[in-house]
């Protein structure tokens, strides 16, 4: 099914956020990389948990109780089938993506490191996929090896496959970088790690609410994702694992329901999944994230895919037309994410200046400070797609909502108010673009920052016109 303009509007329904107006414009949400919004159906089964299913689960004999295990374990059982994970016993409910790893990393370190082990990561990692790894490392006095990349954003296999020896314990990469958009070649890394007998977690935070995921198809040994990126609520992360690998690894956290008995000799702990759940479930989170998946498998992850991949390749388009601009991340296979700088402007400048424009997107390091350093940049601008996102929308950012080409992306970083001691009082009357002897004039002036630069204040605008004599 192709998801033709009709089907998007019929989906833009859903959303009541997309709705909301931004300093009097419409929202136009580019930030869907760092959270995504939530359809009805998400925001009415919380409702309706809270309203009619609050209780504490598993132990309770009454009715409540009773309802409520049924839904979380049904939505277990829901996500195992959305993995196509072979048991729901292998999956793990935590708090997100951050936790997921940092169980990981805890759990496996304590069963399986010791000093002069190796952990393997690559130079896209999110700060959550490298800094439990290298809490563990100063733990145990272990290394950790960085694949490198190519001047594309495309991991360097050949690299990855020198770094893999008798020490490495474990690969832990992202299935789709945050940054860049790379959607990397995670079976052949899952491959040739099991050709040395090393297991291999993925990072599947911007991958699964994009692009179809099956563990058993991946060989994945662990497989980790949030459920604020995939249109659920959050506080809710899902960790799977192979069940061999969970049985054999120990608790990350004590008390509640991990606990088969306890007396203070010697604690039992439970069985799979129960022994990595420690303390009050969030059940009334599981039930939410559960029905975001049956609401995105309703569209199809396929369709999804198409029509995400189609706003990419347009935005990359329009955006190049963008004096100065700057592609971060150009790989051959890309998910929904464009990372760009623009000329010297500073992506803190930029993002300031599309916030008042009602678009948001997403500005800094993006939690990669590490992949900033080998790109020798301080951030970038991040706009990141949903099937929620429409071409006219990116149009708004080129284009400018009245139809008129904006000149204001450019002369953001060149606007200079001169002798202006009170930017309050600004009425646009001594603009001057110091780029290409442009004189510029503001009509109707939205609103003003001023931004130290060097110890020099430049005082900006926000046009809601540009014209140029």
């Amino acid at each position: 099914m192709k998801l033709d303009s009709q089907i998007i509007q019929n989906i833009r329904a859903d959303f009541p956020i997309l709705e909301e107006k931004i300093y009097g414009k419409p929202l136009i949400y580019f930030d869907n990389g760092a959270t995504t919004q939530k359809p009805l159906c998400v925001l009415e089964k919380i409702e309706y948990a809270y309203k009619h299913l609050n209780a504490n689960i598993h132990r309770g004999v009454h009715y409540l109780s009773q309802k409520a295990t049924e839904a979380h374990e049904e939505a277990r059982s829901t996500i195992a089938g959305f993995l196509g994970a072979t048991k729901r016993e292998e999956i793990i409910f935590t708090r997100g993506t951050t936790e997921a790893i940092n169980l990981i990393a805890f759990s496996f370190g304590e069963a399986f490191c010791q000093e002069g082990d190796e952990i393997i990561v690559s130079v896209m990692e999110h700060h959550s996929n490298i800094v439990p790894w290298q809490m563990l490392c100063e733990r145990k006095k272990m290394q950790l090896r960085v694949v490198p990349m190519h001047e594309n954003g495309e991991l360097q296999i050949d690299a990855f496959r020198k770094l893999l020896n008798e020490k490495t314990k474990l690969v832990s990469v992202t299935h789709v970088s945050n940054v860049l958009g790379t959607v990397n070649p995670v079976d052949e890394i899952i491959r040739l790690s099991h050709e040395k007998h090393v297991p291999v977690l993925i990072d599947g935070a911007q991958a699964v609410p994009h692009i179809p995921v099956n563990v058993q198809e991946l060989d994945a040994d662990f497989y980790v994702f949030s459920g604020h990126k995939i249109y659920g609520p959050t506080g809710i992360g899902v960790l799977y694992g192979k069940e061999k690998w969970l049985n054999a690894l120990p608790p990350y956290q004590g008390g509640g329901e991990m606990i088969e008995k306890v007396s203070f000799e010697k604690t039992t702990y439970n069985v799979l999944p129960f022994k990595f759940e420690a303390g009050t479930p969030d059940y009334i989170g599981s039930t939410a994230l559960a029905e975001a998946l049956r609401y995105i498998s309703e569209i199809g992850l396929d369709n999804i895919a198409a029509y995400e991949q189609e706003l990419t390749a347009y935005a990359t388009q329009q955006l190049s037309a963008i004096d100065g601009i700057r592609f971060i991340g150009t790989a051959a296979e890309k998910s929904a994410v464009i990372s760009f700088l623009v000329g010297s402007i500073h992506p803190y400048d930029m993002g300031m200046l599309l916030d008042k424009l009602g678009i948001a997107v997403r500005t800094g390091h993006h939690c990669a400070q590490p992949l900033m350093d080998s790109l020798d940049i301080p951030g970038t601008v991040r706009a990141s797609f949903s099937f929620y996102n429409t071409k006219e929308e990116i149009d708004v950012v080129v284009v400018g909502r009245t139809g008129e080409q904006l000149d204001v992306i450019r002369a953001w970083g060149a606007v200079k108010f001169q002798g202006i001691p009170d930017v309050g009082s600004l009425d646009g009357s001594d603009l001057e673009v110091v780029e290409g002897g442009i004189v510029g004039y503001c009509i109707g002036v939205h609103d003003q920052a001023v931004i130290s630069d060097n110890g020099d204040v430049l005082r900006f605008c926000v046009f809601e016109n540009f014209s140029q004599r």
